[in-house]
């Protein structure tokens, strides 16, 4: 099972380039996936398509797109299950799986409540 983490993808280099600097720490930290990449909606690359054509190249047979927001606004209600859709309808043999936002996450709230008291 492959893992693709899908950040929105911004002009400001530095941000794009602290989503590849979590996906090296995901790889670090856990042997659940076979492979874990990251992918971005718009502006940066690789692009959603681009992701998942590696993953599935690599060998990937069942992925799991992980969208990286904390809200389901109109990319996570819309964008990414289009594109990924594309992919499952080009790829129908592979296993395509799109997880919850991180705002779903039961753990978010704890996160925030930790993150806010670090200011202090």
């Amino acid at each position: 099972m492959h893992l693709l983490v899908v950040a929105h993808g911004s002009r400001r280099e530095d941000s794009n380039l602290e989503i590849h600097q979590l996906i090296e720490q995901l790889r670090l930290t856990t042997t659940r996936f076979a492979a874990i990449d990251c992918a971005f909606l718009e502006i940066a690359e690789p692009n959603i398509a681009q992701g998942l054509r590696q993953q599935i190249a690599q060998g990937a047979r069942q992925i799991v797109v992980m969208p990286y927001f904390l809200s389901a606004g109109r990319h996570v209600s819309i964008d990414i299950p289009e594109q990924v859709q594309n992919i499952r309808d080009a790829h129908p043999q592979i296993d395509i799986h799109i997880a919850g936002h991180l705002g779903v996450a039961e753990k978010i709230r704890r996160i925030v409540i930790e993150q806010a008291l670090l200011a202090i």
